[in-house]
């Protein structure tokens, strides 16, 4: 009785110490095992723990304004949130007010009356202005010589094909024939007096101020008397 009570004991006690030592094990191996997951997988925040958009780096910021920069990566960005739509952009709106209707006139121009050899019995009126605008120089001149009635006759073939705009400073130019070569015209006089009225965009009449021309000497005119369309160069002027 005694022996089976002290074998009941020893296999009690090698039972508890078996028990213990696979105990001891596992925990060991358990301890071995969230070390080398400590060490192979970086912890990860918690959503609530990841940094807030103030202190990320500013990996857009190559971005081109649809968010597609060569250094943009696969992102879906549209770019810098400040950017203003292209829609919105103010236009360039520069210096050009538009087409010119300003005329050349009496109030912004100065008009001179130059005689020429070639051709014969001929002078080149000269507008040039004088103001702080561009302005046109439409159709002919009216001319005036003396106590005339009525404005002479206008070389129908020297009408250019775009209107004569003069910047500030530039000087547009018309012929005159101021009597026939070969003596077939009438009612001839001489004078120190012209004056020379403008046109409008409308070519209804004269328009604006006219100019007095002065003379250094007395000019012939008579019933052959006409004149060019205002020309950009004064050879264009002389050749009728």
């Amino acid at each position: 009785m005694r022996n089976r009570n002290f074998r009941r004991t020893a296999r009690t006690s090698a039972l508890g110490t078996a028990a213990l030592l696979a105990a001891l094990s596992l925990t060991a191996c358990q301890e071995d095992g969230q070390a080398a997951a400590d060490t192979s997988t970086p912890a990860v925040a918690s959503p609530s723990e990841q940094p807030s958009d103030s202190t990320k780096a500013p990996a857009d910021k190559g971005k081109g304004a649809n968010g597609s920069g060569s250094d943009s990566g696969s992102g879906s960005g549209s770019g810098s949130a400040d950017a203003e739509p292209a829609a919105k952009q103010p236009k360039d709106s520069g210096d050009d007010s538009g087409p010119v209707t300003l005329a050349c006139d009496g109030g912004n121009s100065k008009v001179t009356l130059t005689a020429v050899t070639r051709p014969v019995n001929h002078m080149l009126l000269t507008v040039t202005n004088t103001g702080s605008k561009a302005c046109n120089a439409y159709y002919y001149p009216f001319l005036k010589f003396g106590e005339a009635q009525a404005v002479p006759r206008t070389f129908e073939e020297s009408k250019p094909q775009a209107v004569v705009t003069l910047s500030p400073g530039e000087s547009a130019y018309a012929g005159i024939m101021t009597a026939s070569a070969d003596g077939s015209g009438t009612g001839g006089y001489s004078t120190e007096e012209l004056t020379v009225s403008f046109q409008g965009r409308e070519g209804s009449g004269s328009s604006g101020p006219s100019s007095d021309v002065p003379l250094t000497k007395a000019v012939f005119v008579d019933s052959t008397l006409a004149v060019t369309y205002w020309q950009t160069g004064l050879d264009d002027a002389l050749q009728y």
